[in-house]
C-alpha cells in the first residue's frame, strides 16, 4: 500500500512539464480497442491505476494488452462476456466496455461501475440509448448488470436529455459497428469525445460532428487497428496551473493547447496570475497577491470542467478576497472542504457551492484524500501552507496522476512519500532536486 505524502509548503514552483495523454481519453480508447480486428497502439500513456484496471478488463475477456515502453498495445478478439468484477467495480469507466462487447459478442455481464463518490452518477442515459439500438437488460442480482443484444446493434436516432460524456462515449462505441446510421442529439462536446471519434475514424469508422451537439455515425462491419496519440490531459495541465497559482513561481506546460482549459486560465488571470499562451503550450506565473474570484460555476464543455473545480477551490483559499464556486454537475464535488478547513481555511459548503472567505496564512495539517480530484486539491493547498502536511489516501490521487509527488518535486516542491517499513518504521523516498517528466502528448 502506498505511504502518505509529506508536503512542506512555501516553496515556489519553477520549470517545464510535458503534459501526458489524458486519462479521460485513454480509458474510452482502451474500450474502443475491443471493436478492432487489428492491433491498437496508444502512445505516451501515463501509468495510472485506472489504466491498469482497464488492462485487467481487456485481459479478462481474452485480449492481450500490455505496455511497450510508454505505449499500450491491445490485440485480440474478445472471447468472454464477463468483465472482471474487481476492476469493473473500482472505476466509472468500466461501463464503457459494455457496448464493444455487445457489438462483438452480443452480451455482457458486469458489476455496476464504481469510482469516486462525488455524487449521483447514474447510467440510465447509457441504458436508454442502448435500448433504442436493440439492447435488452436481463434480470440480474443486486449490483450486477447483464445486457443482451439478440439481433445485434442497429442504428437509431437518440436524444440525450443531458450532455453526458460517458453516455455519449457509450453510444459512439455502440454505433461504430452497428447496422445503419446513428444520429446522437444533445451529445457532449468535450475534447475527449472528439478524440474518440478521431480514433474510430483512424480505424476505418465513419463519425461526423464530434465536438458539436449532433454526432452522426455510419456503422461499419468491422474496424481495423491503428497507432494513435491521445489528446493531452487538460486536467493535469489545470492541476499544475493551480499549483503554481497557489504556491507561486512560473511553470511552462507544454504539449497541451491552452484552449482545452481556457476557462480555468481566464479565472486564474482574473485572480492575479499571468498566462502566456502559445499554440500547444502555456506558461503560468504568480509572484504577487491573489484576488478573490467572485462567483464561479462549472458547466459542460466549453465551460469550466467539473474535474477542475476542487483544484481551483484550492487556489481560492490563498486569495485576499471572497470567492464562491458552484459545481453544476456533481452534488458532492467538494468533499475536500474538510481538509481545507483543517489547513486553516474559512470555507463552508451549501448544497453544490463552496464559499471561501479570506483566512490569512494556511498552516500544515493531517489530511486524507476523499477522492481523485479532491486529493489533488489538498496537495495544491498544502503547497501554499506554512509548515508540513501529511496526506493519506494517495491511492485516490494515483488513479489519475502518475507520480504527481515526483513531478512536483522536480518543479521545486518539498514533497516526499513515506513508505511503511517493517517493525513499524518509516522510510523516506528521496526526490531528486531536478526531475523531468518527459512523457509526451499529442502535438
Amino acid at each position: 500500500m502506498a505511504g502518505d505524502w509529506i508536503i512542506t509548503g512555501g516553496r515556489p514552483l519553477q520549470g517545464r512539464v510535458e503534459v501526458p495523454a489524458a486519462k479521460n481519453s485513454v480509458l474510452p480508447l482502451l474500450a474502443a480497442a475491443l471493436l478492432c480486428s487489428g492491433p491498437v497502439r496508444l502512445q505516451n500513456v501515463p501509468r495510472l491505476t485506472d489504466v491498469e484496471d482497464c488492462l485487467a478488463l481487456l485481459r479478462g475477456v481474452g485480449c492481450t494488452a500490455g505496455w511497450q515502453g510508454a505505449a499500450l498495445v491491445v490485440q485480440g478478439q474478445p472471447m468472454r462476456t464477463d468483465l472482471a468484477p474487481e476492476a469493473a467495480g473500482r472505476m466509472r469507466a468500466s461501463i464503457l466496455f459494455c457496448a464493444p462487447l455487445l457489438a462483438r459478442l452480443g452480451r455482457v455481464n458486469t458489476v455496476l461501475p464504481g469510482g469516486c463518490r462525488i455524487g449521483a452518477r447514474p447510467i440510465d442515459l447509457h441504458l436508454q440509448g442502448l435500448a433504442q439500438m436493440g439492447v435488452r437488460q436481463l434480470p440480474a442480482a443486486p449490483g450486477q448488470l447483464t445486457l443482451y443484444a439478440p439481433a445485434g446493434l442497429r442504428g437509431a436516432e437518440i436524444c440525450l436529455s443531458f450532455p453526458s460524456v460517458g453516455a455519449t462515449e457509450t453510444l459512439l462505441l455502440a454505433a461504430a459497428t452497428a447496422q445503419g446510421q446513428t444520429v446522437l442529439h444533445g451529445a457532449a462536446k468535450e475534447p475527449e469525445i472528439a478524440d474518440l471519434a478521431a480514433f474510430l475514424n483512424a480505424c476505418g469508422g465513419c463519425v461526423e460532428g464530434a465536438g458539436t451537439d449532433t454526432i452522426r455515425v455510419q456503422g461499419k462491419r468491422c474496424l481495423a487497428g491503428c497507432t494513435f496519440a491521445p489528446v493531452a490531459d487538460r486536467i493535469i495541465a489545470s492541476t499544475l496551473a493551480c499549483a503554481v497559482a497557489a504556491a507561486g513561481g512560473r511553470v511552462e506546460l507544454a504539449g497541451c493547447a491552452p484552449g482545452l482549459y481556457a476557462p480555468l486560465l481566464e479565472i486564474l488571470e482574473q485572480m492575479g496570475c499571468t498566462v502566456e499562451r502559445a499554440r500547444d503550450a502555456a506558461a503560468i506565473s504568480r509572484f504577487g497577491a491573489l484576488r478573490g474570484a467572485g462567483n464561479v460555476h462549472t458547466a459542460p464543455y466549453p465551460g469550466l470542467a467539473t474535474d477542475a473545480a476542487p483544484l481551483l477551490a484550492a487556489v481560492m483559499l490563498c486569495a485576499q478576497g471572497e470567492s464562491s464556486l458552484q459545481d453544476r454537475v456533481f452534488e458532492h464535488r467538494f468533499a475536500c472542504a474538510d481538509g481545507f478547513a483543517a489547513l486553516g481555511a474559512n470555507v463552508r459548503v451549501a448544497e453544490r457551492t463552496l464559499y471561501v472567505q479570506p483566512a490569512g496564512v494556511l498552516h500544515g495539517a493531517k489530511l486524507t484524500a476523499p477522492d481523485l480530484r479532491g486529493g489533488a486539491a489538498l496537495v495544491i493547498a498544502a503547497l501554499a501552507a506554512r509548515g508540513s502536511s501529511r496526506l493519506g489516501g494517495v491511492e485516490f490521487v494515483r488513479r489519475g496522476y502518475a507520480d504527481l509527488d515526483r513531478l512536483l518535486a522536480g518543479l521545486g516542491a518539498q514533497i516526499w512519500q513515506e513508505i511503511p517499513a517493517r517493525r513499524g518504521l518509516a522510510k523516506k523516498t528521496p526526490m531528486k532536486k531536478q526531475f523531468c517528466l518527459a512523457i509526451g502528448a499529442k502535438k
